[in-house]
């Protein structure tokens, strides 16, 4: 493990340990990976009230956890569909957006060296594209010196939102991809080894020569893996960045949303500078929630997020959501009993 992802994993302990007893309420979170890194920066420079107890587990399992009513609330990059929303009566809204980076493990080849289009991707994913001299591979890279060596495709083993904008991105440029594998937080990969987290993805293509993952950039950017361009909807070659992302994320309609819950995907959107691997993560709340003081310090230190960790979120090129976009979340949270809003 190296030393920035040891940082992290202690990083996360100190969030799971960090609200102490005695505190007017008891802040529990768990879920996506995805947000990590900017959730722990938040929570470093938060002083207006209680901390997070955020447990780093996926959205799957955040989904589980909060359903179940063992957390304050969820995080998942997979919004959740109002029926099932109203099912166990709860509610959602952004927290921020971000882009997913495809990052490689090949002798010789530096960031942005590399470019990928969707459908060799799926072909990579679905096991037709096996090695790294395969044509489909060179004709997007003619200057580059491919080794002939078999590819090792790294996803995820838990249940994932960033797998979810992975896949749906997939199903979005490949029809076969769409009918054979589709879109979740859990699918049956066709090939390939696992790992858990973003974290576990990051570490195993550091560790596999060969190897090609999907993670959110900040794990790319904070372990110096070899991210690769990508040929996005307008078929321009691309670099992920802050900038890409916003791009992508330009046309959302974050207010007509609001009616739906903010149910919004990012993946695939038109425009010149849009990265097409663009996603966002949702808090997941209950509207009647059985401790509401709990609830309402999560929300304020949400509040305190929109109003005041943009630098922070800019830094690990996360894109924050924009000023009508907080007016119309925090307009919802009136749903939730003891918001206070």
């Amino acid at each position: 493990m190296t030393t920035r992802m040891t940082a992290m994993a202690a990083t996360s302990l100190c969030l799971a340990l960090i609200a102490a007893p005695g505190m007017a309420a008891d802040i529990t979170g768990a879920g996506s990976t995805f947000v990590f890194p900017v959730l722990s920066k938040w929570s470093d420079a938060y002083t207006g009230g209680d901390k997070i107890n955020y447990q780093s587990i996926g959205s799957g399992g955040g989904i589980k956890q909060v359903e179940s009513k063992t957390v304050t609330f969820g995080a998942s990059d997979k919004p959740l569909a109002m029926s099932e929303l109203n099912q166990y009566g709860m509610t959602q809204f952004p927290v921020i957006v971000g882009g997913e980076s495809l990052v490689v493990n090949l002798p010789g080849i530096k960031p942005g060296d590399m470019v990928l289009d969707g459908p060799t991707l799926a072909k990579i994913y679905l096991g037709q594209v096996k090695n790294w001299s395969d044509p489909a591979i060179k004709k997007l890279n003619p200057k580059l010196n491919l080794p002939a060596r078999p590819i090792l495709v790294v996803h995820r083993s838990d249940g994932s939102g960033t797998t979810f904008i992975f896949a749906n991105y997939l199903s979005k440029v490949s029809p076969e991809w769409a009918s054979k594998v589709g879109a979740d937080t859990a699918i049956e990969w066709p090939v390939g080894v696992g790992g858990k987290g973003n974290e576990g993805v990051a570490a195993s293509v550091q560790q596999l020569a060969g190897s090609i993952g999907y993670v959110e950039y900040a794990y790319a950017m904070q372990n110096h893996l070899t991210y690769t361009k990508m040929v996005n909807k307008a078929g321009k070659t691309l670099e992920p960045s802050i900038d890409t992302f916003k791009a992508a994320a330009a046309s959302a309609d974050w207010v007509g949303a609001s009616s739906q819950a903010f149910n919004m995907v990012l993946v695939d959107q038109p425009g010149a500078n849009a990265w097409p691997i663009t996603g966002a993560t949702w808090a997941i709340f209950y509207k009647n929630p059985s401790d509401k003081a709990a609830s309402a310090s999560a929300l304020k230190f949400f509040k305190w997020a929109y109003e005041h960790g943009a630098p922070a979120a800019t830094s690990l090129d996360y894109v924050p959501l924009p000023d009508n976009a907080v007016k119309a979340i925090e307009a919802t949270w009136k749903s939730i009993q003891g918001s206070g809003m």
